[in-house]
């Protein structure tokens, strides 16, 4: 297949809802977990998460990337400034940023999530997804990427890979600053 890696701008929205499908994805978050604070994703349900997104996608600039294969979306990946995910810089999660103020730096991206359709996975395309948001980050004036990935076991259906797994970021050059928690390195690339 020939995939190309797009910007989530809001002409792919219906190529990102067709991906994330009625649902909306992991169990309807529709890539919201590290967006709202845990009482808000508490009361929340598929449809608010679906149009806190898409509001999102609209007021621009692209929160993530796709990967197309023509019209039609197999993969995605959420990347951008950290200040864009809150919850992914809270001082008590094993993403929380190393130093002081970096959360708010606009220099330092994230990658905090993926989702392939299940037709796309098992192919590599996780691999194809980070060296796409690596020349999106580069293009967008980013310093440094982070990702805060999971190693994993051979189990292929293992709930926590919407993070990413160790072996692709490590793969793609990305290098472990930290770990504060067992199995979820803090990784860094330098642009």
């Amino acid at each position: 297949m020939d995939y190309r890696i797009a910007p989530l701008t809001p002409d792919l929205w219906p190529a990102f809802e067709h991906l994330f499908g009625r649902q909306g994805a992991c169990y309807g978050c529709w890539c919201t977990h590290f967006r709202l604070p845990p009482a808000v994703r508490r009361q929340n349900d598929r449809e608010s998460n679906r149009d806190h997104i898409k509001a999102r996608i609209a007021a621009g600039p692209p929160p993530g990337i796709l990967l197309m294969d023509g019209a039609k979306a197999d993969g995605w990946m959420q990347i951008g400034p950290r200040a864009d995910i809150p919850e992914w810089n809270n001082k008590g999660r094993v993403s929380a940023p190393l130093g002081e103020g970096e959360e708010r730096e606009v220099d330092i991206w994230a990658i905090s999530c993926f989702f392939l359709r299940s037709s796309a996975r098992r192919k590599g395309l996780s691999n194809v997804l980070v060296a796409g948001g690596i020349d999106f980050a580069r293009q967008n004036g980013a310093r440094l990427l982070e990702a805060c990935p999971i190693t994993r076991s051979n189990d292929k259906r293992s709930i926590g890979l919407f993070v990413g797994s160790t072996r692709v970021f490590e793969k793609a050059g990305f290098q472990t600053v930290a770990e504060r928690k067992a199995g979820r390195p803090l990784m860094r690339f330098t642009l």
